[in-house]
């Protein structure tokens, strides 16, 4: 499956499927085929983001601190992973340009 979210106050946002479903359960959604982001839940949705932006973040800088930390000197590789803000900023962006305007973020309609 393919997320198309659409907004009349910004370019569309694309998404494929895993990382779609994960946005929306971040969201407090189930994930599914269509569905809409009304003004009034716009807010709660950036900060729910948001939140799961900083968590990601902070494990990432733990499991980081604890590779340095590591004896044999091993490191995993992090080169090529595609983090949770960069996955969620355009539509952040999306949403936070839809409040301005007034008007909901729709998926698959």
């Amino acid at each position: 499956m393919i997320y198309k979210f659409k907004s009349k106050a910004a370019s569309d946002v694309i998404m494929m499927g895993r990382n779609g479903d994960q946005v929306l359960r971040l969201l407090g959604r189930e994930p599914s085929a269509k569905g809409i982001l009304e003004v009034g839940d716009m807010p709660a949705a950036v900060a729910a983001l948001r939140a799961a932006v900083q968590e990601e973040e902070a494990r990432r800088q733990a499991a980081a601190e604890e590779d340095t930390d590591n004896e044999d000197g091993a490191r995993g590789s992090r080169e090529g992973v595609v983090s949770l803000r960069q996955r969620v900023w355009p539509l952040i962006e999306m949403i936070e340009r839809s409040q301005q305007a007034g008007t909901e973020v729709v998926w698959g309609v």
